[in-house]
């Protein structure tokens, strides 16, 4: 099944998912690399097995093996960043914020392709994780790397979407 068709399975309801992933996947605002690897890191981010399997085939169609890997190890990498710096942004104690994480994030150092479209797979995946701590690291980093606003923002929808999509096929 491709994603145009697992999405066509969500009810009714959900009609507005439908079109503004369709939009979405339409729109010129984001390179094929930056869409579909976007697409999939949220999709791995969310756990929906069906999702993640549709989202992996679109982007096997348009994406280099070293975006498809890039965009997982985004969703894999944050899905521990996300935790442990909500975590001391969170906490009361302002000393947590201090210590050093003593975590491996080498991936982020090199991931493999376009830093900047790592690091906008990675402010999708905080975004949805609910990390500020991270979406603000994240944001300045493509900031720096002269990725426009619209950009950011056309990535952070997507996301959005993809993580509906996600809730309301766990919801069948």
């Amino acid at each position: 099944m491709a994603l145009a068709e697992l999405v066509q399975t969500l009810p009714d309801y959900a009609k507005d998912l439908r079109l503004n992933l369709s939009s979405l996947l339409n729109d010129q605002g984001l390179t094929d690399q930056q869409k579909y690897g976007t697409l999939l890191a949220c999709a791995q981010a969310s756990g929906v097995k069906p999702l993640i399997a549709e989202a992996e085939g679109e982007a096997a169609a348009r994406l280099a093996p070293e975006a498809i890997n890039a965009a997982k190890a985004a969703a894999s990498i944050m899905a521990m960043n996300n935790v442990y710096y909500r975590f001391t942004h969170l906490a009361s104690n302002p000393e947590y914020k201090t210590l050093p994480a003593r975590l491996r994030m080498n991936v982020i150092g090199a991931p493999g392709i376009d830093k900047a479209d790592f690091e906008l797979f990675c402010l999708a995946v905080s975004a949805i994780n609910g990390c500020g701590a991270c979406v603000d690291s994240h944001e300045k980093v493509l900031k720096q790397h002269g990725v426009k606003t619209e950009t950011i923002q056309a990535a952070v929808r997507l996301a959005s979407v993809v993580q509906a999509v996600a809730a309301t096929l766990r919801a069948l």
